[in-house]
């Protein structure tokens, strides 16, 4: 099975687009414009994708030259998400702890080829998530600190160091951001056909083969989360990681 670029494909992206715009105008959320253009950035952040990856696939080299650049744009995604632009050698400490051991346990098992064809899926999949994961952490917690401020300054007046205050506050609100992949794995088979899966079958690979890579990349989801959210709390605690406006409030 393959999907052609065509008049049905123009034909179908024009009506989604005018499904989700009218739904935004409906329900009042103002965010048209900002789907517009999302929208029109993944056909052409796709298609340069496409040129992109099919070139660089047939070298070793170029592949992880293409994940690299992947993962720095993950973390500028995030960090301006999180306005906290200042902080990306943080942001980028915390996903790559996450990701690294993933990519090198898949590897050093040899559960995928040490090929550019494997490694950039692969990767660029284990990326996208660690980085929501990491979105989703710092939105939270960032938020908490706002919102929580006097409670910040009491614990100070207990005693507490700022980093142990900080982490009183956001400590139960970091696992939050691991929710959405947790339920995605749930879920997975029975809600979703995630991409790996549907990706190996389309490709013709055997419902077992496909099922094996599914699994394969939730497991790696998982680790790459957890571990990118438990860095990303502590570098917040330790105000490595932070806005403007909280790294001026969170002071000794």
């Amino acid at each position: 099975m393959s999907i052609e670029p065509g008049w049905p494909v123009a034909a179908a992206l024009v009506l989604l687009m005018g499904l989700a715009l009218l739904a935004h105008r409906v329900s009042g959320y103002a965010l048209e414009r900002p789907v517009l253009v999302a929208g029109l950035r993944a056909i052409v952040q796709l298609s340069i994708a496409a040129l992109v990856i099919a070139a660089a696939v047939r070298s070793l080299a170029w592949s992880v030259a293409l994940v690299v650049v992947m993962f720095a744009m993950g973390v500028l995604t995030t960090t301006r998400r999180v306005e906290a632009a200042r902080s990306w050698p943080a942001a980028a400490a915390a996903m790559a702890v996450g990701i690294l051991p993933v990519l090198a346990i898949v590897l050093a098992t040899r559960t995928i080829p040490l090929t550019g064809i494997a490694i950039v899926p692969v990767a660029g999949i284990i990326v996208g998530n660690a980085m929501t994961a990491h979105t989703l952490v710092g939105r939270r917690s960032f938020a908490a600190l706002r919102e929580e401020h006097s409670q910040y300054e009491a614990c100070l007046s207990l005693g507490l160091l700022p980093g142990q205050a900080i982490r009183e506050i956001i400590h139960r609100r970091a696992p939050e951001a691991l929710l959405p992949g947790l339920d995605q794995v749930k879920t997975t088979g029975v809600v979703t056909l995630p991409g790996a899966f549907i990706g190996v079958m389309l490709g013709g690979g055997s419902p077992a083969q496909a099922a094996t890579a599914q699994v394969l990349v939730l497991f790696g989801i998982m680790a790459a989360q957890t571990v990118t959210v438990g860095v990303a709390e502590r570098l917040i605690a330790a105000r490595r990681l932070a806005p403007r406006d909280l790294a001026a409030a969170l002071i000794d």
